[in-house]
């Protein structure tokens, strides 16, 4: 691992502090879990458009399976996180 210094408002820091104490992690474990979580969100692809605009590459079809995928892994993995 690679150390990283990171600057928090005093709100954000007693946040984390109350979690860490909470749950019994230290407060590096959740900002990386956390940091996990919004970085494999952000990897995946994205549908340009979801609706009734017009798209020559994106069919309902396709934008429901998206969703009915991605809908369900995002929900699990803030459940992850926010335990």
């Amino acid at each position: 691992m690679e150390k990283t210094t990171l600057y928090l408002s005093g709100e954000l820091q007693r946040s984390l502090s109350a979690t860490a104490k909470r749950e019994g992690r230290s407060q590096a474990e959740i900002i990386r879990a956390a940091l996990s979580a919004y970085l494999s969100g952000r990897s995946r692809h994205r549908l340009r458009s979801i609706g009734a605009a017009a798209d020559d590459k994106v069919r309902g079809a396709t934008s429901e399976e998206w969703l009915r995928r991605n809908w369900k892994t995002r929900k699990s993995k803030q459940r992850k996180v926010s335990r």
